[in-house]
């Protein structure tokens, strides 16, 4: 199964206000792990970067001037994505970003439906906690240190370990089920315990015997088995 964790970067937070992408990050995972593709493109956002948002992600208008358009990279993106579910942290920002960069092109947006939002998962794995990505990785004890500033390609990687352990971590990756068939639910299944071949029994003949008349005869009619038989 094929997934991308899926960041970006921008100039603000809402592109009806002219705001726009100027940092895409994006990790490819297979099996829900990474498997090193990675898609990441700084863009000129044709306009200025607010002094209040460098604060955040460390972009500047000088950093940013010879980067290419999204226009220019905007294939290559789209056929990085394939038509993989988007994992992403806070969805609903991110897509109505990249959207908003595709209308300006008249490309067909990304439906919403296809995101996978880790915001949502830990709301119903763990109701009444703090959301943000620093805080969920700080939760699950993912290593954020390198995490000065805002990144998307660095927040992919953080995304995509979270989103591990929201699905159950390296749990994911056992395989409990018996081989070659069976029940499917592994260790409750009674024919992955059974031996090829009984055990040979312990007791000898004569040991067997010796224990049969000494039940029958010297623990005598009143033995609780007796009266059950008896019943």
């Amino acid at each position: 199964m094929r997934e991308i964790v899926f960041d970006t970067e921008t100039t603000g937070l809402d592109p009806s206000d002219g705001h726009r992408v100027i940092e895409l990050g994006c990790i490819e995972l297979i099996d829900h792990l990474p498997t090193g593709a990675n898609f990441h493109r700084y863009l000129n956002p044709e306009r200025l970067v607010p002094p209040e948002t460098t604060r955040v992600h460390g972009l500047t208008d000088e950093f940013l001037a010879d980067k290419p358009l999204f226009a220019e990279i905007v294939d290559e993106f789209l056929e990085f994505l394939g038509d993989a579910p988007l994992v992403i942290h806070n969805a609903a920002f991110d897509i109505k970003f990249v959207n908003s960069e595709l209308q300006r092109l008249r490309r067909a947006p990304i439906p919403l439906a296809r995101a996978i939002d880790t915001i949502e998962i830990a709301k119903a794995k763990i109701p009444g906690v703090r959301y943000s990505l620093d805080d969920l990785c700080k939760r699950f004890g993912i290593d954020i240190s390198a995490r000065t500033k805002h990144g998307a390609l660095l927040d992919a990687e953080l995304t995509a370990l979270l989103y591990l352990e929201l699905i159950g971590g390296r749990q994911t990756r056992l395989e409990l089920a018996p081989t070659g068939g069976g029940s499917a639910d592994g260790l409750n299944s009674r024919s992955a315990r059974q031996r090829p071949a009984p055990l040979a029994p312990r007791l000898s003949e004569a040991e067997a015997a010796a224990h049969a008349l000494f039940v029958e005869s010297e623990l005598g009619a009143e033995a609780l088995w007796h009266r059950r038989r008896s019943n």
